[in-house]
Parts: C-alpha cells; structure tokens; sequence
C-alpha cells in the first residue's frame, strides 16, 4: 500500500475533453468554420481554440497605423453576412464585423481563448487526435481530443515579421520597427521616417503617418502595381437609395467583384501589356507632373505578386503634397544616421520601418505525428490545398492570393460539412486522401508555380509547404473561378479518398 507522502506528490491525471471536430484558430477562417459547423451540422460537438485573448487573428495583431483590408468586404466578408460599409474596411470595422458574427451565430460558448496548441498526434487504432494545448493564464496543458481536425490557423508567424539581416543594422542609432510589432504609442512628431518596402504594408503605413512625422521615406528595391480609386461602390449606394434588400445588394455587389476580378486575372495572363499600361496610367494620373514613373513600374507582369489597392489615392496624396516621397535602390549597409544606399545616397532617418514582409507558418508550426511518426509537411502531396497524403482526418484552409481569402473558408466550410456526413453515413471513422493508380509516376512539384505567383515569403519557405502534384487533383489551383463549380462536385467516392 503506498504511503501517504506518496500519494500527495502524485499528480492528479490531466482531463481529456472529447469533441467531434476541433478548429484550431478564431480568426477569419476558423470562425467562418465554426459559423458553418453550428447551422449545417449543429449535432456535431466541436471546440475553437485560440491562442490569443480574442477574436480576430490577424486582424487583431496588426495595429500599425492605417491596417486596412486590401480586398474589397463583399468578398472578403462572408457570404451569409451583408456587409454595409466601404468596400476597404479599417481593422476596426473587420473586427466589429466579426463580434457581430460570433454573436448572432452564438460561436462565442465554443470558443477557448488564450489556448496554445503544443501537439497534435493522430492514432489510427483508435481513430482520433490527440491534442495537447498550454491555458497561457495558468500555464497548465490542457489534453483535448477529436475525431476531425480543421486547421484555420493563418499562413504567417505572428511573433516576428520577416526583416533581412542588413550590414550595419546594429550601428543605426534610430529605432528599427516592423509593422507587425508596432509599438503603442509611438511618437513621430518631428521624425525623419525610412519606410522600407512596396507592398500592401508600406502602401498602407505611409500616407497613415505622412501628416503625424516630419517627412517619410518609401524606399523600395522594384516597384509594385497600384490601384487607385474611390473607397465606395457606386452600385450598392445607387441599390441602398432604392430601398433594395441589404442581402441582395451583399450578393449583387459581390457577384459584380468576382467577375470583374477574374477578368483581372484572365487579362494578366492573355492581356498582360495592355492591362499594365492601364495601371501604370492609373497611378500616373495621381500623381504630380512630370513624376518619375519609374518608381511605379514593376519589371514582372501583373498578378505575378498582389496588387495593392489604394483607396482615395492616398498615398498618392502624401507625395503630391510634399511629405512623403519614393525612393528605388538597393540597400548597401545601414549606417549610424540611416541607409546607405548602392548608389552612394544616404537616407538619413530617426525612425526606419521595415515593411519587409512576413515569415511563413505551415500548419501553426505545431509538432504533428501520425500513428507516432513526426509529419513532415514537405513530403506530403496537397489534395486541392486542403488536405495531404498520410494524413488522416483533417482539412487546412489556404485561401485565395488573387482573391478574397474568406471565399474559400466558405467553400471549404461547405466541403468539410459534406464530407463529415458522407463518413456518418458510410459508418467510416477515418478518411484520407492517396495517390491513384492513374497518378503513378506523377511529376510532383513546388506547392506554388513561381511564374505564376511568387511573393517573398512564399519563396523563402517553399521546401517547408507540402508538394503539389502535376494532375489537377493534387493542385491548389487558385482560380475561384473554377473553383467555385468544382469543389460541390466533387465526388466524395473517387478513389483518391480512403476511408475506414
């Protein structure tokens, strides 16, 4: 009989709690999940787990100035909830719109926030994941585990943002900042300001504090593509004067974007030379006479990298106006005062921005093991982006680059629904994805054609992603537009899904 010292050292053996499905994440994705969960399988018990205190995700880290949406809200927002505001919304505005969403579906009783995931291991004799999670609050791990896995983590490491190492950094006697760790409060009164970087980030920081520092620099390696236009949709006012519907107007006005978006992409690809030519001219006619154009005219084709809307051409404002200004080189070596720049131009500065981009995180960089094997997601093969050879019972939503990331959490929230009844149905309480006898031999491939889309850091950690295949199966095509008709078709039987 063990004695009494014994049995008070002894540690009480952690709850497991079970769920039908667990999504990891309450951001854009995982709430769209769990929105689809609770009104087409509302019999399906399932958990939300979140690492931060709230709701949001992405859109609740980014707090630099001006972090706005660079994708229209009629397609961006769900499809099931009217959005009524401008069509490029304020971090604000996207996070109200969520807590409307929480709350109306009543996500907010499945939600566990402050939840770290550690580990997540499936077994195959007893056809579940086993998830291990840090309570951040009290640092105790928490055991949950789940017949079906929907990852709707993010793409990209929240911690840090991506910032090259340059020669001199150290020497800067300046503050060096990435938007993605803004710090509150920043005082840019009288500041010299380096903005270094020309994507959506850049485009959105600058004309934000152009009017609150001294003078701000864009300093940029190559240039990106621009548009400029009116943050309103003349459609929806003209819809809402005549008293139509806020549903009908929602599904008209993003009807109308989706077309005109693979028009966009269709143009890039047949069209390309005219299509830049109109953007260029786009950009040109905001800005002042006789503007070096060179500073707006990227070398690669259009859609090759994500183009940047620029709602009410405000940054486009700020140059006019004389207190930003753009700046094409590359960086020699950071210097005590600012940039040395290739060209033997120093940039003097008292705040630099490194507007740089961000680091990949390939499944929330969590630890995953199959039937006690570590996974290695750069030698599975995606099954249409969402799913992978090898692995059982589980579903990642990646989004669109060339489109709305939220219209394929939808879709893929129709898809998992559709597949969870199918294998209630077949009595089947595993199901994973195989290559097919017609797939033997099959090329297999980078998960993403570098000509086709090639931002930074999808290059920098392609051999992390899991490979695609040459057969349009085993592809994330990102083409809505197929898409859209292929995904409820498919046949949930074909022999590339296994079940048992």
């Amino acid at each position: 009989m063990a004695d009494t010292a014994t049995l008070q050292t002894k540690k009480p053996k952690a709850k497991v709690e079970h769920f039908d499905v667990l999504i990891v994440g309450a951001g854009i994705s995982g709430v769209g999940a769990g929105y689809h969960l609770k009104t087409q399988f509302p019999k399906k018990k399932f958990v939300i787990l979140e690492a931060y205190e709230t709701f949001g995700g992405t859109w609740h880290m980014h707090r630099y100035p001006g972090v706005r949406s660079d994708s229209d809200l009629y397609t961006f927002g769900y499809r099931h909830k009217p959005w009524v505001g401008p069509p490029i919304a304020s971090r604000e505005e996207i996070l109200k719109y969520m807590d409307e969403v929480i709350r109306e579906s009543e996500l907010a009783e499945h939600i566990r926030y402050r939840h770290k995931i550690k580990s997540a291991s499936w077994s195959s004799s007893k056809k579940k994941w086993t998830v291990k999670a840090e309570q951040l609050e009290t640092g105790e791990i928490l055991i949950f585990t789940a017949k079906f896995l929907w990852m709707c983590q993010g793409y990209y490491q929240h911690a840090a943002g991506y910032t090259p190492e340059w020669q001199g950094m150290d020497t800067f006697r300046g503050q060096i900042i990435h938007p993605q760790t803004w710090p509150e409060n920043l005082d840019l009164t009288g500041k010299r300001v380096i903005c270094i970087g020309s994507g959506a980030t850049a485009a959105t920081v600058v004309p934000a504090i152009a009017g609150q520092c001294e003078h701000i620099t864009l300093l940029q390696r190559s240039p990106t593509y621009f548009i400029p236009a009116r943050n309103e949709n003349l459609m929806a006012d003209e819809l809402r004067k005549l008293g139509v519907d806020e549903h009908w107007i929602h599904e008209i006005v993003r009807r109308k974007y989706l077309f005109e978006q693979a028009e966009f992409t269709r143009r890039s690809f047949e069209d390309a030379e005219a299509l830049r030519n109109e953007l260029l001219e786009g950009v040109k006619a905001c800005l002042p006479e006789g503007f070096d154009m060179s500073h707006f005219t990227p070398a690669y084709r259009p859609w090759q990298q994500r183009v940047a809307f620029v709602p009410d051409a405000d940054l486009f404002e700020g140059i006019k106006a004389g207190k930003a200004d753009v700046v094409t080189d590359h960086i020699e070596r950071f210097t005590e005062k600012g940039i040395l720049l290739k060209s033997g131009r120093e940039l003097e500065a008292d705040i630099i921005v490194t507007a740089t981009g961000f680091n990949l995180s390939v499944l929330g960089d969590i630890p995953f093991e199959v039937d006690g094997k570590p996974v290695n997601w750069g030698d599975t093969i995606t099954y249409r982006g969402m799913m992978f050879t090898g692995v059982p019972n589980l579903v990642w939503v990646f989004g669109y680059f060339r489109a709305s990331w939220t219209l394929r959490v939808d879709m893929l929230g129709d898809f998992v629904v559709r597949l969870l009844k199918h294998m209630d149905a077949k009595g089947a309480k595993q199901v994973d994805v195989a290559l097919r006898a017609q797939d033997h031999n099959m090329e297999t491939l980078p998960w993403m054609d570098a000509s086709n889309f090639n931002p930074g850091y999808l290059m920098r950690s392609m051999d992390q992603m899991p490979k695609r295949g040459a057969n349009p199966e085993w592809q994330h095509s990102q083409d809505y537009w197929k898409e859209k008709d292929e995904l409820p078709l498919i046949d949930l039987d074909a022999p590339e899904f296994r079940y048992s």
